[in-house]
């Protein structure tokens, strides 16, 4: 997910709803309070919701002046299985991950002599990929700010990351001497910071692999899956993003069931890493909601948007043909990453799931998080990942996972 989206500062409002939900600033009081009975998508907002099922999740974070949503967005999802596993809650490094996965795109980067991507945007893959080779560190023991920031703010080290790996690929040399990992190390140090190989938590020392094993964390627990008909179901198959840099494969379903897998998880206690595209007229995380209007698509502008988060309408019928239109066409591309933490229901009925964004908690009335129904999931979605167990048997099955 590369897509930016610049952060404006708002003014909170105090929310009632009901006389039941109190908005803060922090993000569990806001959760507790959706839970027992009513929601609604803003303060005198047209959309009602009555939530279903939320599993545990730590406090709404802020990407700031980063594209690493897809960072953000897995690490949340680890840190509500380390909740749902029993383990308490625990702040995940996100740019522990940054860094490793940095070092991992500037080596395929070399050896493809700059024809792969190399930007700041990743996938749900790359996260679970550094757990599996690297382990995992607390937040605390790896913040990653090391550059006069009190907010991340990576523009300026993804240029000279980006200038530097191109110096190498255009010197004329003929060859790459063997200090340039060194040279990189000594970039990601600067900015980030060195990376510990042991750090105290909780009054024990860990390694990054110790700590990530003390805490049950294990990266083949999880699967990630997409559903593309140009492709065969049912196997493992490349989704052709651009930052999916690595090549890395995700299960192919059919739509009804790759629908079903994600309701099976929430259903279950378990919670959906989420990547997918924010970058339509009818998504909105200002106004809470994500719908997709029963019309035609194409006619919504910005002068007429604002009747779509008035108040809940017919949605269109997600179809796999439509699916794989939008996706064929671009009018689906691969911008953000997100995590699925339960499910709600409006007041016509239609399901929705309940959405933690990265975006800080200042930039809606909720506090961060927003209802998205489940037609936009279905048609908007380009990668998910879930616990292993979180799949139904008769789907683990057909993929060979039983």
């Amino acid at each position: 997910m590369i897509r930016h989206l610049k952060l404006r500062q708002s003014i909170l409002k105090t929310l009632a709803l009901t006389g039941i939900l109190a908005l803060t600033t922090g993000y569990q009081s806001i959760s507790q309070s959706l839970s027992p009975v009513k929601g609604v998508n803003k303060q005198n907002g047209g959309y009602q919701f009555t939530i279903d099922k939320e599993v545990g999740v730590g406090p709404v974070k802020n990407q700031a002046k980063t594209n690493t949503c897809w960072s953000f967005s897995t690490q949340s999802f680890l840190e509500s299985e380390l909740i749902r596993m029993g383990k308490g809650q625990h702040t995940l490094s996100v740019m522990f991950v940054v860094r490793k996965a940095y070092e991992l795109k500037a080596d395929k980067y070399v050896r493809m002599n700059g024809r792969v991507a190399f930007a700041e945007g990743g996938e749900i893959h790359d996260v679970l990929s550094v757990l599996h080779n690297f382990g995992a560190m607390p937040d605390e023991a790896y913040p990653g700010l090391q550059y006069g920031e009190t907010n991340h703010a990576h523009f300026e080290l993804e240029a000279v990351l980006k200038g530097y790996l191109d110096g190498l690929i255009q010197n004329k040399n003929g060859r790459i001497s063997t200090a340039w990992k060194r040279g990189l190390n000594g970039i990601l140090d600067a900015y980030l910071g060195p990376l510990p190989t042991e750090f105290s938590y909780q009054g024990k020392t860990y390694t990054p692999k110790s700590w990530a094993a003390a805490m049950g964390l294990n990266a083949d627990d999880y699967l990630e899956l997409t559903s593309f008909s140009h492709h065969p179901f049912y196997k493992p198959c490349m989704v052709e993003v651009q930052d999916n840099w690595s090549g890395e494969l995700a299960y192919n379903l059919p739509l009804e069931e790759f629908g079903q897998v994600i309701e099976n998880a929430v259903s279950n206690n378990y919670s959906v890493a989420w990547a997918t595209d924010v970058s339509e007229k009818y998504f909105s995380h200002a106004e809470g909601v994500a719908v997709v209007p029963d019309r035609d698509l194409r006619t919504i502008t910005e002068a007429n948007k604002a009747e779509i988060f008035r108040a809940p309408a017919a949605e269109k019928p997600i179809t796999q043909e439509l699916r794989q239109a939008a996706f064929d066409s671009w009018e689906t591309t691969d911008d953000h990453g997100m995590h699925i933490f339960g499910s709600a229901k409006d007041q016509r009925g239609t399901r929705y799931y309940l959405v933690k964004n990265s975006w800080g908690t200042e930039r809606n009335e909720l506090g961060g998080i927003f209802y998205a129904s489940k037609p936009y999931v279905l048609y908007k979605t380009t990668f998910i990942a879930v616990n292993r167990k979180a799949l139904p048997a008769n789907i683990a099955a057909k993929l060979g996972l039983k």
